[in-house]
């Protein structure tokens, strides 16, 4: 491990209060080998590129980064923005923190991944998080307007650690988008969110994703749900070299149900890779997977998911759909949802595609007078519309569209500027 890593920096800094986990955690990360695509969780990933001994670890806020919160929505209930882990600005709207919303940072929080599961990113992020951004909604609280968080990697070739928590009381409801940016330069992130519904809940998580095309991410999400309550994910991945998400959410209570939705698209040379993992640990619960994503240039997409009905999984019903649609010749994507069985009393499918856009499609719109390019870029955003139009947090699904428009400008412009090329 480099020292820029090394359990010395944890030990000798300044930046946050001690912790004694940090010291062990960043030690373990020191014996830790970075993954391979050898491994099942890591493959067809491009891991091996990610040279960990360039980066080091951001041990303050930049004093000098400027973040402009995004208009995501209109009169949000709180904004709050994170600068390499740090949170920087905290506005909540007047009234609500009489009403008992809190958002805070605790030093001493850390992820809750088994210490025997916990890969080198998991180590890391104990040891150097700055802490977690805590937001809690009390019992009975139903917020009007979502809470917005800008979460933003700053420094050039370093890692930054954010850590956000959502804690939604009993029978409260809100809504929540949490806006990924970056700078322009090398850089990496190993964000972590914590979802968490009391029974009753009903709680709408959006993250939306367009760092630099020179940033990687390795993200975790965890949530859990409890009886009848109601937790909706959404995921929108536009950006990175190559961006992961590891989702495991948990059904624990009677009646509980989570909706997990993501759109994504890929040009150049990115790599956007998810992984799934629900589980029906209670009786009568309910999950619904929709991920569609696109693929153009060299570009590649990895999905890998697991429904798994525990043996007092009875009466569950789960749902697991990845579409993918290839927009070139070398664009790629994999796919390979898992079932795994223990109840016999549960109703469970699983489907994926892989394909590129159907000439019966183009046909149908040049046969009406529709020229090539904006017969695909049709098609394109009509392969969307069933995903975004179940994406949480309805304000941001319109922020959502316009990065689609801006990737299939983009793909219009460097398609015209290559014919352009070989006509000369």
């Amino acid at each position: 491990m480099n020292s820029s890593f090394s359990p010395d920096v944890v030990a000798s800094a300044q930046y946050f209060p001690a912790r004694s986990n940090r010291v062990q955690a960043a030690a373990a990360a020191a014996e830790q080998d970075l993954p391979t695509a050898e491994a099942e969780e890591w493959r067809y990933s491009p891991i091996g590129e990610l040279d960990i001994g360039d980066l080091r670890p951001v041990l303050q806020h930049p004093v000098d980064s400027k973040i402009q919160p995004p208009a995501v929505v209109s009169d949000p209930a709180a904004t709050i923005v994170l600068v390499d882990g740090f949170v920087v600005s905290t506005t909540v709207a007047a009234g609500w923190e009489a009403k008992g919303l809190r958002v805070e940072v605790d030093p001493g929080r850390h992820s809750t991944v088994d210490g025997r599961a916990a890969t080198i990113f998991d180590n890391l992020h104990v040891a150097f998080s700055p802490g977690a951004l805590i937001v809690t909604v009390p019992a009975g609280l139903a917020l009007d307007a979502p809470i917005v968080v800008v979460n933003h990697h700053h420094t050039v070739d370093g890692a930054s650690f954010p850590h956000l928590v959502i804690d939604a009381g009993e029978d409260s409801e809100v809504q929540v988008v949490e806006w990924q940016t970056s700078g322009p330069g090398h850089g990496l992130s190993v964000p972590v969110v914590e979802l968490a519904t009391a029974p009753a809940a009903r709680l709408g998580f959006l993250t939306v994703q367009h760092t630099s095309a020179h940033h990687w991410l390795v993200a975790r999400q965890q949530s859990q749900a409890d009886r009848q309550s109601s937790l909706s994910s959404g995921i929108a991945y536009f950006g990175g070299r190559y961006a992961r998400l590891r989702t495991d959410c948990r059904l624990v209570g009677r009646g509980a149900s989570a909706n997990l939705t993501a759109a994504y698209y890929g040009d150049g040379r990115q790599v956007h890779d998810f992984r799934t993992f629900l589980h029906h640990e209670a009786r009568d619960t309910r999950s619904d997977m929709l991920f569609k994503g696109a693929q153009d240039d060299v570009s590649g997409s990895i999905y890998t998911g697991m429904i798994h009905i525990h043996p007092d999984g009875a009466g569950s019903n789960a749902f697991q759909t990845n579409r993918n649609i290839k927009l070139s010749e070398d664009a790629w994507a994999w796919s390979v949802p898992n079932l795994e069985i223990e109840n016999n009393e549960v109703h469970c499918s699983h489907a994926s595609t892989v394909s590129p856009i159907e000439e019966d499609q183009r046909f149908y719109l040049h046969a009406r007078g529709v020229p090539p390019k904006v017969a695909d870029r049709l098609i394109v955003a009509g392969f969307y519309d069933e995903v975004l139009n179940r994406l949480p947090v309805a304000p941001a699904r319109a922020e959502v569209r316009k990065l689609i428009a801006e990737k299939l400008d983009h793909r219009t412009d460097s398609h015209s500027a290559t014919a352009q090329a070989v006509a000369q």
